[in-house]
């Protein structure tokens, strides 16, 4: 078919001013007119080339167009219909991927395109427009690339659905001669994409002569080393090393059945610099389905890509994933991570390093010596095995000696630990490997089925054969990795949104060891009872003896009283970590406590109870059972711990307050608050009005490096050197922090923001109250306070009348916002992990439904 080009009609989202057709020519001559979306400044600081993929066109990039004018700098976006696509001219020919890449270098030159500029493109724009910036390198200042692939990995199939488009007969059928391709295109997006908006994806295909060159772009698909395009292709994806210097970033849908995180870590092995973002819950149309990544991406040039201007735009980022120059944080402190671990087992061979304590009341047991052994016989054997520094390692090793040999062997040879606890649950774990993208995996049997079904490339160790690779191996240790090597990926709790992954480096585990050796005052007669049990793993950093109580860690209720103190005993334990659920269950069951049992917690020292707030009832129950203990809550969270502390004296000192006492900061960190507008956001501003609630800021040495693969949650996080930690709370008038909850759970009333943990606090001293929840019901800004409560008897969600208003009145009495219903339920949605840190949003949900009469 040959057709013109032309406008296209109105549409949701489209601007007719942004449409214009400009004449190119052929490679023979010929002119051939392309329909583009051209806005923004007139003299850009920086172009935005926005190439699409099939079946889609130009539409796709509208979201940046109506940013474009918006943007702190000066951008223009080019957004191009390709040749045969969306409403450019149909030339009734079927165009390859080089003919595409010529046809682009035309119409550029047509435009008199001048740099800096940035290309954009998804799907198959995704080489067309490499292969341009190739071409352009005195043009180009940056590439993004979204869903897309140069290079079919070797060992894998291609796509299912392309495969079945390319089947004899289909092919025609699905994309031609009927819609089926586009709507199923469309049909991918990972949220229900409106009626709308799937019709103007649509509109420029409505007859099967104007869907030819969704056919041909299928078609020109290689599958195979003998298909006209692949050699093009594959000089696209070699030269991708041209680009060392060219900022890059990856904005990825991972829930894409077409595009894979198989081709995104193609990807990033053969742009190694680039950034990353993967938005969970997004599918192939990634700016469809995580709109903010159309802000990601302006935030990421303004960061980013040199301008016009010949300077960043101000907030611009210096070196580092997070926007801070490592040299301001200070240098490795040349002591490494098993430093100590090699120490004791000079001086003390035979002592216990680690003991694991069972179910049934046995305990696997390594010393000093062994775990050295162990540890050495490990590095070199992996090595051996073919781990290499700067290869990422899932453990998939419950709490154990195992565990913590496993993560130490690959420290040793420089090889990073993705360390995923069953506290995540089973489809948080698969989310948070799929997205940290191991290189091998190391496993109890159910952890390597796990990596099965992952399709994690590398060796697959199995956990039961450390022993024996150790005992293998021979030869001289690898080198020391530099202490600016990746060591670990751990993950946030997942308690308001997916699991972050939070890369640390050597030299900041280094310090984070240091920090709490100095704050705690940790000499090698001290011995850690890790309750949460990944702290088992800085037992060796420290030099001290570890026990792991028997417990299910994606349960911290289960740990008894009994337990604890078994473990407490079998390492003479004078150092607690534990969670405030696990406390509480400890309290419940303290009588089951013997003489021995009771001796073994009265050696503890320091009893430290983190990861969610405590009521200042179970820590004065706390007292009782760890009389000679110093009981703390210390502040802190996976980007960094700990930040403040405090003990319960000095929160019963304080008496009450909006929020709850979390101490100061202890040397070396900086705590800040930014002041929140009246619609709860935070301001950018920081205030040093004592008692002014708002975010919590934070800086010291031993903050994590970033996020991983979650470029702008990590930009977003950082602010001149200082943390966000999507906290809320106050500094008081002698210097203490006070937490009040989570950014994402201050409700907005109409007389401005309020934080739900002051009034759950209030909530909670009432007798007949077991836990509270505070949240918000109704539009933002006048939204209504609303308690939810647990331990109350009674039918129906409705707390009666006289207990209502007495929390009320006992809320009202603390100057804090009387909730307008108090309703019950038999518990509170809570993380796994910590099985203490409540989701306020889903309970938010529940409670509006209830209070409108649609739930029970």
């Amino acid at each position: 078919m040959v057709a013109p080009a032309r406008l296209p009609p109105p549409l949701l989202g489209l601007q007719a001013s942004w449409s214009r057709l400009i004449e190119a020519p052929d490679d023979d001559g010929t002119p051939r007119t392309w329909h583009v979306l051209d806005a923004g400044a007139a003299e850009p600081d920086v172009t935005l080339l926005c190439v699409h993929g099939n079946p889609t066109w130009s539409y796709l990039w509208r979201g940046l167009l109506a940013r474009a004018g918006q943007a702190d700098a000066r951008f223009r976006v080019i957004a191009v219909d390709q040749l045969e696509m969306g409403f450019s001219e149909r030339t009734g020919r079927s165009r390859r991927l080089a003919d595409r890449i010529d046809d682009l270098g035309r119409l550029t030159d047509a435009l008199a395109l001048s740099g800096p500029v940035v290309t954009v493109a998804h799907d198959w724009g995704g080489p067309i427009s490499l292969g341009w910036a190739q071409r352009h390198r005195a043009l180009l200042a940056g590439v993004v690339l979204c869903n897309t692939a140069v290079h079919q990995p070797a060992g894998a199939p291609a796509p299912a659905v392309i495969r079945a488009a390319r089947l004899p007969g289909v092919l025609p059928l699905v994309t031609e001669r009927t819609r089926a391709f586009i709507a199923g295109t469309t049909a991918l997006s990972g949220r229900r994409m409106g009626a709308e908006t799937a019709a103007a994806f649509a509109a420029p295909y409505a007859s099967a002569r104007r869907r030819a060159g969704i056919r041909a772009f299928v078609a020109d698909i290689p599958l195979r080393t003998s298909h006209p395009s692949a050699a093009c292709l594959d000089e696209v994806a070699a030269r991708l090393s041209d680009f060392a210097d060219v900022p890059a970033l990856l904005l990825w849908g991972p829930g894409d059945p077409v595009f894979s995180d198989l081709y995104l870590r193609d990807l990033r092995a053969r742009l190694p610099h680039a950034d990353v973002h993967r938005y969970e819950g997004a599918r192939h149309l990634v700016t469809e389905d995580a709109p903010q990544a159309l802000d990601d991406l302006l935030a990421w040039i303004r960061a980013r890509v040199p301008l016009a201007r010949d300077q960043r735009v101000a907030g611009a980022e210096g070196p580092g994933t997070d926007g801070i120059d490592r040299g301001q944080r200070g240098l490795p402190t040349g002591r490494r991570l098993w430093h100590e671990l090699e120490r004791r087992a000079a001086e003390s061979p035979e002592g216990a390093a680690i003991v694991s304590m069972r179910t049934d009341g046995r305990a696997s047991q390594v010393t000093w010596a062994e775990l050295l052994a162990l540890v050495d016989g490990l590095a070199g054997g992996l090595a051996a095995e073919g781990i290499r520094p700067g290869d990422r390692v899932s453990v998939l090793i419950p709490p154990s000696p195992a565990l913590v040999a496993a993560i130490y062997a690959c420290w040793r040879i420089g090889a990073a630990a993705i360390v995923t606890d069953a506290g995540l649950g089973v489809r948080g774990m698969r989310r948070a490997i799929r997205g940290a993208h191991p290189d091998h995996v190391i496993a109890v049997p159910a952890g390597l089925a796990l990596a099965r079904t992952l399709r994690i490339p590398g060796r697959r160790i199995r956990a039961g054969d450390l022993p024996r690779i150790a005992r293998a191996s021979s030869g001289p240790l690898p080198d020391q990795p530099p202490a600016d090597t990746e060591a670990v990926i751990a993950f946030t709790s997942g308690a308001t949104g997916p699991a972050k992954g939070v890369v640390y480096r050597h030299w900041q585990v280094e310090r984070t060891r240091d920090v709490i050796a100095r704050h705690y005052q940790v000499t090698e007669a001290d011995a850690l009872i890790a309750a949460f049990a990944p702290w088992a793993v800085l037992g060796p950093a420290l030099g001290i003896a570890s026990a792991i109580p028997a417990m299910d860690v994606t349960r911290p209720r289960t740990l008894r009283a009994s337990a604890l103190a078994r473990a407490a005993a079998a390492v003479g334990g004078t150092l607690l970590w534990s969670s405030p659920a696990a406390l509480a269950n400890v309290i419940r069951t303290q009588g089951e406590l013997d003489d021995a049992g009771r001796a073994a917690l009265a050696r503890v020292r320091i009893a430290m109870f983190a990861g969610a707030p405590v009521p200042s009832g179970a820590l004065a129950r706390a007292a009782s059972i760890f009389p000679a203990a110093s009981i703390r809550t210390p502040y802190g969270m996976t980007e960094a711990l700990p930040l403040t502390d405090v003990t319960s004296q000095e929160i019963a000192d304080a008496g009450r307050g909006n929020g709850v006492l979390v101490g100061a900061p202890i040397a070396g960190v900086e705590v800040g608050i930014c002041s929140l507008d009246a619609q709860g956001d935070p301001t950018g501003e920081r205030t040093a009005q004592p008692m002014a609630s708002g975010e919590i800021l934070v800086r010291c040495d031993h903050l994590r490096d970033g996020y991983d693969a979650l470029w702008a949650t990590t930009h977003r996080a950082s602010a001149d050197g200082w943390h966000r930690t999507g906290d809320v709370g106050h500094i008081d008038a002698k210097g203490r922090l006070w937490l009040e909850g989570r950014l994402a759970h201050v409700i907005t009333t109409e007389d401005g923001p309020c934080t739900p943990v002051g009034i759950e606090q209030r909530a909670m001293e009432l007798d007949w109250v077991e836990a509270a929840a505070a949240v918000g019901v109704g539009p933002p800004g006048c939204q209504q306070v609303v308690v939810v409560v647990t331990g109350v008897s009674g039918r129906g969600p409705l707390v009666d009348v006289p207990r209502t208003l007495s929390l009320r009145a006992h809320v009202e009495a603390a100057g804090l916002p009387a909730p307008a219903a108090v309703l019950r339920r038999d518990d509170l949605p809570v993380d796994i992990r910590h099985n203490a840190k409540v989701d306020r949003t889903a309970l938010a949900r529940w409670a509006d439904r209830i209070l409108a009469g649609v739930a029970r």
